[in-house]
């Protein structure tokens, strides 16, 4: 996923990734420009999976 898809249904993203993880907060999911390896480092990090497979979460929803 681009920055531009990111970006365009991040509101509805978040709400999905919170469904599922529940551990993630909106600290963890705010979303700046620029900042998408602090981002993905996050989400690994709570969720315990690889750069790649987070990738592919963002893809999936």
């Amino acid at each position: 996923m681009d920055k531009l898809e990111i970006k365009g249904s991040w509101n509805e993203a978040k709400g999905k990734l919170k469904q599922k993880y529940g551990e993630l907060t909106d600290d963890d999911l705010t979303y700046t420009e620029g900042k998408e390896d602090e981002l993905y480092g996050r989400i690994q990090k709570k969720t315990g999976k690889t750069r790649d497979e987070v990738k592919k979460m963002f893809r999936e929803l």
